[in-house]
């Protein structure tokens, strides 16, 4: 006999939305997301990548509600475009820039002046022209008197997800990458890290905006407006991020 199962007598369907989201999120908002669909009847759609990748694909037409990127630079070429509904891209979260190895690494103790070794063969870092944490990583060489020192074993990654990837796989010996991927579980199980000095690197602002042609923009203020409570920034400094409340 066929069963025949109905939805749940006065339960709405979950309101989908659309966000596009920087690749150092990935594990943030794989922890926070869960929480908000099922606080608010959400269906979150989540599409990772690197900030400016997302900024052109929002100006070409893509469709999405809601762009979180991972510095100010690109959701403000956003509102240039005249596509965003606020004059302004809204703050929401800071980051910090790590240099990251395995567990089993020749490097481990780790110290920024394993980027001095004659050992160092390959370091991954996320594409400057791309992703903020790969360009705020070639300022922090820079500033540190490194680049010289390390410009011929830099393995470029399209993201930072995606130079946490090759360090975590082997293809690189240590990686330039977020806090966020950092403490995330499978990075913290699997290696060590140490921060760059906050002085040597342009503060990584991150920040968002709404969609102008979005038909949820209302759920894209109020998921935002949720992001900013206390209730949630609180939680960021233990997923990678600095609270900007």
């Amino acid at each position: 006999m066929m069963l025949l199962v109905c939805p749940v007598f006065g339960q709405a369907k979950p309101t989908e939305l659309r966000i596009a989201a920087a690749a150092d999120l990935q594990p943030v908002l794989g922890a926070l997301g869960p929480v908000y669909e099922k606080k608010a009847n959400v269906q979150l759609k989540i599409s990772y990548a690197a900030s400016s990748v997302l900024a052109t694909q929002i100006i070409a037409g893509g469709p999405f509600d809601l762009f979180m990127g991972a510095d100010f630079f690109f959701p403000e070429k956003v509102v240039a475009a005249n596509l965003a509904d606020t004059g302004s891209p809204i703050p929401y979260a800071k980051g910090t820039l790590v240099l990251w190895t395995r567990k089993d690494s020749a490097f481990n103790p780790l110290h920024l002046n394993a980027l001095e070794s004659p050992k160092l063969e390959r370091l991954a870092v996320a594409d400057p022209d791309h992703a903020p944490y790969g360009r705020a990583g070639m300022e922090a060489l820079k500033k540190l008197h490194l680049d010289a020192k390390v410009k011929d074993k830099i393995v470029r990654a399209e993201n930072v997800g995606q130079s946490g990837q090759f360090a975590l796989t082997g293809n690189a010996q240590v990686a330039i990458i977020s806090k966020t991927l950092a403490v995330s579980p499978n990075f913290k199980d699997s290696g060590v890290f140490v921060l760059f000095p906050f002085a040597s690197y342009t503060p990584i602002n991150q920040t968002a905006v709404v969609l102008r042609n979005s038909s949820q923009r209302d759920a894209a203020h109020a998921f935002l407006k949720w992001f900013l409570s206390k209730e949630v920034q609180e939680k960021l400094p233990e997923l990678g991020l600095v609270a900007v409340q």
